[in-house]
């Protein structure tokens, strides 16, 4: 660009004073038309630096998904390849065989509905042992009221018998029957106590209870729900929009082998750009500024977008917890850059940005809009510049 502002003021001077002569060609002209371009773009440059501020260090960073299998097994179908292939998220990555994990959840199945059935069992026993004691009480009832009359008629018996008016043989056949009555009432009264007694050793049974179902029941149950997640595990889904990297997993290995073994890794298809930028270029810069940016590995492509926000931190600014006292270093260190965040345009973000692309970036902030324009071809210009590949061979 300053060869262009060079050449269009050349061209001026060439018309001003050589071919309409309009001002005599001495010391004095010769020596102000140097000194004007050199104060004139030196100025420009300054100010353009400060409301326009431009980075040769824009980085494109995406993060990556290390891909860990839940479960141990053979594979059986490896469903992606490696490349510039786009995976959906909950695509299928890979399958483990299954056979294993469904021989489990069939089994914890079974022992379930075995512990169901035992459940009822006891509910059922519990209710039987209730009636039980609510027929014995009543059966109880019911004797004790015959053996208060028995013996209500044994004490008439003795009281006719004594005034010589009774008959001997029907006060020993009520003493007999008021006999037999009170063992019917032992009986009854052991059978409550036997009803008593099983209920409460059901209860304690039913005792330990986990949301209402029994504890092994319960028990059985959270093991069938794991075997049933180990086995959903078996299938292993991206879990982003990513690309595939590193694809090492072949049908027939065995995986699970290692806690934390990778197969593969995945690069999500978004990112973020940053550009650095030295310490003082950054005061005039506010999130939203404008942002144009152009990538080595899109040559001609200017790409769009906005400044989220400046990331005010890097390593110098950081002390390491010692217990060593910071000391001053014999030969003090450049000041470090700071990273700017930048937001993709909506028009730009289905772009493919590859993973470490490198180039060239402007902000432009709300002050001195006239000049942009400058800073603007000086982009563009680079960014067709990327398309010379410089090397003999």
């Amino acid at each position: 660009m300053e060869v262009i502002l060079l050449g269009i003021y050349s061209f001026f001077v060439w018309l001003v004073f050589f071919k309409f002569k309009w001002l005599p060609w001495n010391t004095t002209s010769q020596v102000t038309v140097a000194i004007i371009p050199i104060v004139g773009l030196t100025v420009l440059i300054l100010t353009l630096n400060v409301v326009a501020p431009s980075s040769g260090d824009v980085r494109v960073y995406k993060y990556t998904v290390p891909i860990v299998s839940q479960v141990r097994g053979r594979v059986i179908e490896v469903a992606v390849e490696e490349g510039n292939r786009l995976v959906k998220k909950n695509d299928v990555l890979f399958r483990i065989d299954p056979k294993p994990y469904e021989l489990d959840v069939k089994n914890l199945e079974a022992q379930l509905v075995g512990m169901k059935g035992t459940q009822r069992e006891l509910v059922e026993q519990a209710d039987a042992a209730r009636a039980k004691i609510q027929e014995s009480a009543s059966k109880g009832r019911e004797i004790s009221a015959r053996v208060d009359l028995t013996r209500k008629r044994i004490t008439q018996y003795r009281e006719l018998l004594a005034a010589g008016a009774g008959s001997r043989f029907d006060l020993e056949q009520a003493e007999a029957e008021a006999l037999e009555q009170q063992g019917q009432l032992d009986a009854a009264r052991n059978a409550e106590l036997g009803a008593e007694a099983n209920l409460r050793q059901i209860q304690q049974r039913q005792s330990a209870t986990v949301k209402g179902e029994f504890s092994q029941v319960a028990q059985v149950r959270a093991q069938l729900e794991n075997a049933q997640w180990l086995l959903d595990q078996t299938t292993t889904r991206s879990p982003c929009d990513c690309y595939v990297v590193n694809l090492q997993l072949r049908p027939g290995g065995f995986v699970g082998q290692v806690a934390l073994s990778q197969v593969m890794t995945l690069v999500e298809a978004g990112g973020q750009v940053v550009a650095f930028y030295n310490q003082n270029e950054l005061h005039q810069v506010e999130p939203g500024n404008e942002v144009e940016f152009a990538v080595k590995t899109m040559p001609g492509k200017i790409i769009k977008g906005k400044v989220d926000s400046v990331i005010w931190a890097q390593g110098q600014g950081q002390l390491p917890v010692s217990g060593n006292i910071p000391t001053a270093g014999l030969i003090a260190m450049p000041p470090g850059r700071y990273a700017v965040k930048f937001n993709i345009a909506e028009r730009d973000r289905e772009e493919f940005l590859a993973a470490g692309a490198a180039g060239d970036a402007a902000i432009y902030t709300d002050h001195l809009h006239a000049i942009h324009i400058i800073r603007k071809v000086i982009i563009r210009v680079g960014s067709y510049l990327n398309y010379l590949i410089l090397k003999l061979h």
